[in-house]
């Protein structure tokens, strides 16, 4: 019985890691680009009472065995990549990947980070950068007297000056992919980093060859996060971890039976 205990306990330890996951989820359901992660479960080492395959007797063998699981643990929280919804907001800096591929951004450290989140401004200098100040990847800069700023789904940035007509071009937006998005460190921020298991990215224009999204202006990427199936899950992890509680309960009646006996 002590097993039950321990399994049980497991289980309810795994519970709480999903609850936990659930409610970032929620606390993210209107973040810009956020994408939900979900949680995945394994069970832990089984004790073999008897073999399975070992000989009965010299001519069979057990056809089944017994095996008594120890119990579960959570082994990880995948991202779940699926396109968020669009909204319209009419600013021309804020941009939406339609496909797949990140926007790459360069951290105060140097390093390059990947985001989905579009929502650019301009800096004092003209830069595009993030909410964070962080310039986009390859640097974009536009002149102060900038006008009708222009981003095709090329990614090819375009603006017009002051009593003119003809358009100047700012640079061109890349935009980065990885074999596995799912191996990508979260760093916070809206921010991701790659990983040896998220692969080497693939950078390119967007729309190329390379098989990235496109860009769109003038639109915001929302979070992925249905908050219909979190409350599902929540409700459902309520109960797993009820259910757990309860085979603790049961065990401890059980041991109390015992002790009972033995006065």
């Amino acid at each position: 019985m002590i097993r039950a205990l321990f399994s049980a306990a497991s289980g309810m330890a795994a519970q709480q890691l999903n609850v936990d996951n659930i409610a970032h989820n929620l606390a993210n359901s209107n973040t810009v680009g956020f994408k939900n992660r979900r949680a995945q479960f394994q069970d832990l080492l089984y004790q073999s009472v008897i073999q399975p395959g070992s000989a009965a007797s010299q001519q069979t063998v057990v056809p089944t065995g017994l095996q008594v699981g120890l119990g579960t643990r959570t082994s990880s929280n995948e991202v779940i990549f699926t396109q968020g919804s669009f909204t319209e907001t009419d600013n021309p800096l804020d941009l939406v990947i339609q496909g797949r591929g990140f926007f790459q951004v360069r951290r105060p450290s140097g390093e390059l980070a990947y985001t989905r989140a579009g929502a650019f401004h301009l800096d004092r200098d003209g830069n595009i950068v993030t909410s964070d100040g962080n310039p986009l990847e390859p640097q974009i800069t536009l002149p102060a007297d900038a006008q009708n700023i222009s981003i095709a789904q090329d990614g090819t940035v375009s603006y017009t000056l002051p009593n003119q007509t003809a358009a100047q071009q700012a640079g061109q937006i890349q935009l980065a992919n990885f074999p596995n998005p799912a191996g990508l460190n979260s760093l916070g921020g809206n921010l991701l980093a790659p990983t040896d298991a998220s692969g080497d990215p693939t950078v390119g224009a967007p729309g190329g060859q390379e098989g990235l999204g496109t860009i769109m202006q003038g639109y915001l990427e929302q979070s992925n996060v249905s908050v219909v199936e979190e409350f599902i899950n929540l409700i459902v992890a309520q109960r797993g971890y009820e259910a757990n509680s309860k085979v603790v309960q049961a065990a401890d009646q059980m041991y109390q039976q015992v002790n009972n006996l033995q006065r």
